[in-house]
């Protein structure tokens, strides 16, 4: 059985196609088997006031998809664009395979594994931006 699978901890929230799930009181292991669901885990989520970097902005327009408001056929330009800009500053051959799994998730329509990639960038975009000079 292929999909995706994940493993929440007790009360852990997700949002399902809209809808926000929250686990029972033990730990669950759920199996989503339709292709097209789109699934944010809400502990994991970007909320507006912290879209304040480049990588945050690109992720938050993917969380948007996975949320419902935003139709991925609208936000893919913006997507690939986003991760186009980002392959600009991060040229080190793990963010370049980080991208690229992420330039070929969403192409396929696999948002949730194109944030997941995303998502790896995040700290070294921390680390850039704390040995920036001010």
């Amino acid at each position: 059985m292929s999909g995706l699978v994940l493993k929440l901890g007790p009360k852990e929230r997700i949002l399902i196609n809209g809808a926000v799930v929250e686990n029972g009181d033990r730990r669950t292991r759920l199996s989503i088997v339709s292709p097209n669901a789109h699934i944010l885990r809400l502990r994991d989520a970007i909320h507006p006031e912290e879209v304040n970097t480049p990588v945050r902005r690109v992720c938050y327009i993917a969380q948007l998809v996975l949320s419902g408001d935003v139709p991925l056929d609208e936000a893919r330009s913006q997507l690939l664009r986003g991760i186009e800009q980002l392959s600009q500053v991060f040229t080190d051959p793990d963010s370049r395979t980080q991208l690229a799994r992420a330039t070929a998730h969403l192409t396929g329509g696999e948002v949730y594994q194109s944030l997941k990639a995303l998502r790896c960038l995040l700290p070294r975009e921390d680390r850039m931006l704390a040995a920036a000079p001010a």
